[in-house]
């Protein structure tokens, strides 16, 4: 696709925006931090444990705000290791 003029100020089509959010590796990784991340949420909820429980929550939910695969990649292996180092 084309960008199209109008008055002087190109402007870009929609698919160029939404693009990056379906880029199958940042799906993919979501999919397995977002599976992750349930699992934490539900161990951590039936122990009444709140470390897992916060992360798991923040595993589900990051994958939406970060864009850069190998970001993703680093917070999501951060957030499954604090509970194995945090004991509470």
């Amino acid at each position: 696709m084309r960008p199209r003029r109008s008055s002087g100020v190109v402007v870009r089509p929609l698919n160029f925006t939404v693009r990056r959010f379906l880029e199958t590796s940042s799906l993919l990784w979501g999919l397995l931090f977002g599976s992750i991340g349930l699992g934490f949420f539900v161990y951590g909820r039936r122990q009444k444990r709140v470390v897992p429980l916060a992360c798991g929550v923040a595993l589900m939910i990051f994958p939406y705000f970060v864009s850069n695969t190998i970001l993703l990649v680093i917070l999501g292996l951060a957030l499954i290791a604090i509970p194995y180092f945090v004991r509470m």
